[in-house]
């Protein structure tokens, strides 16, 4: 029997807890035993003492097991996933999870509501008529086996102590410790019951972390805890000072994620940083022998269609349009207005201001200013300009979807604000940075 006030006094001071001090804090957080006081005191002692690598493997697997841990007996090839700190225009898993499965992976992707200014992987595929984010267990697990994917929402008994800490963290200023995001992050991820995983950590103005020291440092940490915890994790750093895609929003996320899986046009910045995280997961998942061999298979299924078939019978057997993929443009929500914004002057497309323009998504509805709001799905924004493109005075810098005139004026003065366009040559971005191994 450990005191909680003991344990906060303990971190206060800087020393190590047990993996037995720990365990116990955790249940206490699950089960309600231990206050939001005391939470909210052992966040903060966390966030100025920081944990050893010991301590935050034992905290991600306490959470982890404060509730449902997925299993996957018999599976016949690797169980695999990736994870994203999020950011605008990341469109990533929505091919990534098809390509992989239809290169022998199998892919029970938990994804997330969009936090923010960046845009959610739940509220993207919630675009699709009858898509069934929720599914029962049994329903989730048929659909991994069969298909090789499954795209779906946090069930309520996944890592429920995360939930409670993360809600008081939230509200006390400790959202910001690389201990408590690791553990925060892999808790759910590790409930999945994976054998690789893949963490792709954004660096850059649109980015949860824009500075990259921390956001290495966050890298280096997930992959740490997660390969002391038994699951083969690599991570990624990419570039998050542009846009990814070409386009931000929900049903316009998806209609350029179809159309990057049909072959109809695939932004070469986008396919770089999707085949780099596809080929790392291959890799891990012993289903390439190096990044070169997965890189050629993962094209492969593009080319061959494999990765549509997936992505199609995916969206059928959770709800969906079994002809989706065919005529998404007719299934898919749109906005009654679609106007471009127009550069004011002759120039060079500046390094951007990204957070600003997944802050103006919002702001049109396309994302949440409280939790329990509902979002519009067809409203965003689409031919977004990369920095470094040369325009012309009435080039379009981006193309709004909007309600009213209202909510394209408001959008239209976001954007000139967050795309500048100046004299200077913008200096080429590279998508990604640098690989973190153990």
């Amino acid at each position: 029997m450990f005191l909680p006030q003991e344990i906060i006094r303990r971190k206060r001071n800087g020393e190590t807890l047990s993996a037995a001090e720990i365990a116990w804090f955790v249940q206490g957080i699950r089960d309600e035993s231990i206050s939001e006081g005391q939470i909210g005191a052992f966040a903060m002692a966390v966030f100025f003492q920081g944990m050893s690598l010991d301590e935050r493997v034992a905290l991600t697997t306490a959470m982890r097991d404060s509730g449902d841990c997925m299993t996957w007996p018999d599976m016949p090839g690797p169980v695999l996933d990736k994870h994203s700190t999020g950011g605008v225009g990341d469109v990533v898993s929505l091919m990534l999870g098809p390509m992989v499965a239809a290169c022998g992976g199998y892919v029970p992707m938990i994804s997330g509501r969009g936090l923010g200014h960046t845009g959610g992987t739940l509220d993207k595929f919630e675009s699709i008529p009858g898509y069934d984010t929720f599914p029962d267990n049994a329903r989730f697990d048929r659909i991994v086996r069969e298909v090789g994917v499954a795209i779906i929402g946090q069930t309520g008994n996944l890592a429920p102590a995360d939930k409670r800490f993360y809600g008081i963290r939230d509200v006390t200023a400790t959202v910001e410790s690389i201990d408590l995001i690791t553990a925060s992050i892999l808790s759910k991820k590790l409930a999945e019951g994976l054998d690789a995983l893949v963490m792709d950590v954004k660096v850059g103005s649109g980015a949860f972390m824009p500075d990259y020291d921390q956001s290495k440092a966050l890298a280096e940490s997930i992959v740490k805890v997660a390969n002391g915890a038994g699951v083969r994790t690599t991570a990624l750093l990419t570039d998050m000072n542009q846009v990814l895609a070409r386009s931000a929003g929900n049903a316009v996320e998806m209609a350029e994620a179809v159309a990057y899986l049909r072959g109809d046009t695939r932004d070469p910045v986008l396919h770089e940083v999707n085949l780099a995280l596809c080929a790392e997961m291959l890799v891990s998942g012993g289903l390439a022998k190096n990044t070169d061999q997965a890189r050629d298979a993962l094209q492969s299924s593009l080319d061959s269609g494999a990765a549509l078939e997936r992505f199609d019978r995916m969206v059928s057997a959770l709800g969906g349009p079994s002809d989706f993929s065919e005529k998404a443009d007719e299934y898919l929500p749109k906005a009654p207005i679609i106007k471009a914004i127009s550069a004011e002057r002759d120039g060079i497309v500046q390094p951007m201001a990204v957070r600003d323009i997944g802050l103006a998504v919002v702001a049109l509805g396309g994302g949440r200013t409280r939790a329990d709001q509902r979002i519009d799905h067809a409203v965003g924004l689409t031919d977004i300009v990369k920095p470094g493109t040369t325009v012309k005075a009435g080039d379009t810098l981006a193309v709004a979807h909007v309600r009213n005139d209202e909510q394209f004026d408001d959008a239209r003065e976001r954007l000139r604000r967050a795309i500048p366009v100046g004299d200077e040559a913008a200096k080429a971005l590279a998508p990604i940075y640098e690989r973190i191994t153990e």
